[in-house]
């Protein structure tokens, strides 16, 4: 229960600041997507994430500022085994099944539900 509780104090607490970031400024959704990726991956690359990650668990994995530590594992791992040839291949190699999952699971939800655009 106690993981339940953390991970929804983390989730929520990333999930409120965006929307606040998200009401304030004239930022528009994709620049904040990216910012959150990059955020992600900057404080993977410091060190900073992963206990914050391990303490939260889905909380901080589940949104894209875990997306963003995720693709920094990869590269990571993928440098030291492969040099510099890791920067380009590490991140797909980290982060395909997630993707493969989320565009598997849309396209399914997508012939479930029949979506509609906007008017």
């Amino acid at each position: 229960m106690d993981g339940y509780i953390k991970a929804f104090l983390a989730g929520g607490t990333i999930c409120a600041l965006v929307q606040i970031l998200m009401d304030k400024t004239r930022m528009m959704p994709g620049r904040i997507m990216v910012t959150l990726v990059v955020s992600g991956t900057v404080l993977g690359f410091l060190g900073v994430y992963e206990p914050f990650a391990e303490w939260a668990g889905a909380g901080a994995t589940v949104p894209l500022l875990g997306f963003g530590n995720t693709l920094w594992k990869g590269i990571s791992k993928a440098m030291a085994e492969d040099g510099a040839l890791g920067i380009f291949k590490g991140g797909f190699t980290a982060s395909a099944a997630g993707i493969c999952g989320a565009l598997v699971f849309g396209y399914l939800g997508s012939l479930l539900f029949r979506p509609k655009m906007k008017r």
